[in-house]
């Protein structure tokens, strides 16, 4: 199995598990304030709903308009609840984070090869990671522009 599709199955099998991790690490993490006292019955998920939303991106040849697409809706849902952008996108670096951390915990990438097969893994979470990074900051922008907040 090619190291990306590796991650990509652990993420979608573990969506659950990763987000409950990350919510642990958001809702105390000095750069992410708002989210400390976000009930986590909301805000899992979310995250759970992310993870798999990305899962079914992962191997498209052109992921940016599917990102657009998810994005758009799970930047709407943070703006309405009142997370800060810059919280909103540093909750984003943790998600990423913590679909390594999970990942190496698993130990998926455990002979030399796969090791250095997972940069492969690597730069297409990255790519993905920065449409997530502008997608989400353009649909702040224009929710913050059209002044409106939905409750």
């Amino acid at each position: 199995m090619l190291p990306s599709l590796k991650l990509l199955d652990l993420m979608a099998n573990n969506a659950d598990t990763i987000a409950r991790q990350w919510v642990k690490d958001v809702a105390r993490n000095p750069k992410t304030p708002y989210y400390h006292n976000l009930n986590e019955d909301k805000i899992i998920p979310q995250a759970v709903e992310f993870y798999k939303q990305l899962s079914r991106v992962y191997t498209d040849k052109d992921p940016f308009t599917s990102i657009q697409k998810f994005m758009g809706k799970f930047a709407e849902a943070l703006f309405n609840d009142g997370i800060p952008l810059h919280e909103a996108l540093y909750a984003i670096v943790l998600m990423r984070r913590h679909i390594w951390l999970y990942a190496e915990f698993q130990a998926i990438f455990v002979t030399v090869v796969e090791q250095l097969q997972a940069m492969d893994a690597l730069t297409r979470t990255i790519l993905m990671f920065d449409y997530i990074s502008y997608s989400l900051t353009e649909k702040y922008v224009m929710l913050m522009s059209s002044g409106t907040k939905k409750k």
